[in-house]
Parts: C-alpha cells; sequence; structure tokens
C-alpha cells in the first residue's frame, strides 16, 4: 500500500518500456519492500536528474540516450562507470547521488555464461554509452581482436581509440566470429525496427550474434543469426542480469535466482 514512506526509484529513457517497471514492482511486492517504480522520459536530462535529488528518490536506471549526458549532474561517479564514461544507474543517497554502471557486470557476466572465445573476433556496431560499457567489458576479459562500426564516425573512432580498437567505416567485406549491436536498430517502435543490425552475408559467416536491444528480444538479428544455427544472446537476458545488480544496490537486497528468474519470466509475459 502507498504511504508517504514509500520510496521511489525511476528510469531516464528516451524510449521508456515497461519490462524494468513490471520487473522490479514485482520483486518488491514479493519481498514486501515498501518500494515502487516507475519509467520516465525527458526532454531536460538536467532538471530530470536534479529532481531525483530534489524529491528525494530513492535511485533511477538511465536508458539511451542519456547515459552519457546525466554524468555532469552527478556527485560521484564509480571508479568502473568513470573508466566508462557511461552511467547506467543512479543512487540517492541522502541528497548525494551516485553514479554506477551495471551494463558492464552484464555483459562480463554473459561472456562468461557463453564461455566466448577471447581469440574470437568481434566487430561491436554501436559507440554511445552502452556500447562503452560492451566494449569495455570484452577489453578487461581479455578480447584483443575488436572493431568498432558506427555511422557516427567521431564517436565511433573516440570509442575505438579509448580501449586500443581499431574502428572501421564500413561494414562491407567485413567478417567476424562475434557480431554486437549496440544502436537502437531492430527496437520495438522505432523507425529501424524491422532493420537488420549488420547484413546477412555477415552474420552467416559468424559464430554469435549479441544483440542488446531487449524490446523485443527476437529482434530481426536475432532471428536471423537463429535461422542460421548460430549461437544468439538477446538484450533481454542483458536487461535482467544489469536489473538485479541496480535492485540490490536501491533496496540493499539481493532476491534469490529463483526469484529473479520468476520476475524475469512475469515481465517478459506483461511488459
Amino acid at each position: 500500500m502507498l504511504n508517504k514512506d514509500t520510496q521511489l526509484c525511476m528510469s531516464l529513457s528516451g524510449r521508456p518500456g515497461n519490462f524494468g517497471t513490471t520487473f522490479h514492482n514485482y520483486l518488491y511486492q514479493k519481498l514486501g519492500l515498501n518500494f515502487i517504480y516507475k519509467a520516465f522520459t525527458t526532454d531536460d536530462i538536467e532538471h530530470a536528474v536534479k529532481g531525483i535529488r530534489a524529491l528525494g528518490i530513492r535511485g533511477s536506471a538511465v536508458s539511451m540516450p542519456f547515459k552519457e549526458s546525466c554524468m555532469p549532474f552527478l556527485d560521484e561517479i564509480s571508479p568502473s562507470a568513470q573508466a566508462i564514461e557511461s552511467v547506467n544507474t543512479i543512487v540517492n543517497d541522502n541528497g548525494i547521488l551516485r553514479a554506477y554502471n551495471t551494463d558492464y557486470i552484464a555483459i562480463v557476466k554473459l561472456i562468461e555464461k557463453y564461455q566466448l572465445n577471447k581469440n574470437d573476433r568481434v566487430i561491436v556496431h554501436g559507440s554511445g554509452g552502452m556500447a562503452k560499457a560492451v566494449v569495455a567489458a570484452f577489453k578487461h576479459s581479455g578480447f584483443e581482436k575488436l572493431n568498432v562500426f558506427a555511422r557516427n564516425e567521431k564517436t565511433g573512432n573516440y570509442l575505438a581509440a579509448l580501449y586500443g580498437y581499431d574502428y572501421i567505416s564500413s561494414l562491407d567485406n567485413q567478417t567476424a566470429d562475434i557480431l554486437i549491436n549496440v544502436t537502437p536498430i531492430g527496437m520495438k517502435g522505432g523507425k529501424e525496427a524491422c532493420d537488420l543490425a549488420f547484413p546477412e552475408a555477415i552474420i552467416r559467416q559468424a559464430k554469435t550474434a549479441f544483440d542488446v536491444v531487449a524490446q523485443p528480444a527476437d529482434t530481426p538479428l536475432i532471428k536471423t543469426a537463429q535461422a542460421l544455427g548460430k549461437q544468439t544472446i538477446s538484450g533481454a537476458e542483458v536487461i535482467v542480469l544489469q536489473a538485479v545488480e541496480q535492485f540490490e544496490l536501491y533496496t540493499g537486497k539481493r532476491p534469490s535466482e529463483a526469484l529473479i528468474a520468476e520476475a524475469a519470466d512475469y515481465a517478459r509475459k506483461n511488459a
């Protein structure tokens, strides 16, 4: 029951979805926590972040396109988020806004779960805040043969150089073992919802397709790769892993693996 002591957690996204809201609220209810979660969008990131402090909001997830632009308005940024230059989680500790990047943690866990070979060749498509977390996770996991492709040449070059990788200006005639989409291509509701993040010829010769887009889980990239018999990793897995880390930062509680799976299943069906 909502009351004056209920703590609000939220998300800030250019395209708010229902997965995080449903996932967090399900866990609050199951664990008897006096919290509520609500998704928001904004065209004024500075005042949105300042509102977290002013209104005593406990925490906020941060999604595209605010993962970098929110950073000047925060008080403390964790070393990993500072190194990545990207934030996806804000925690309000008595008016002090502390920032973290749980995307990075999620990607590292998925590299380990799927036993991705650090000798494989990788192409990352994208150069925004989430792409920074992905590239950092692969770098710190020992992958040396990685190229960054982005439609924004300036940010693509910057991201590649930041981790000692190469930027490629085109996907034509490229090959790789692991393909990673970190763009909105294939995202539900977007103008590129039906588009492939990589040409089919590249997907055909790859071993693994990894799409961080969570809605839908079966993006055109994932569906095409599955039809070709490739290993696939979907954004639905990323969103659960990073959300659990956020949940613990907000509440100080770590749900059991069984409850996490239950909440994720419920959120997928009701998002």
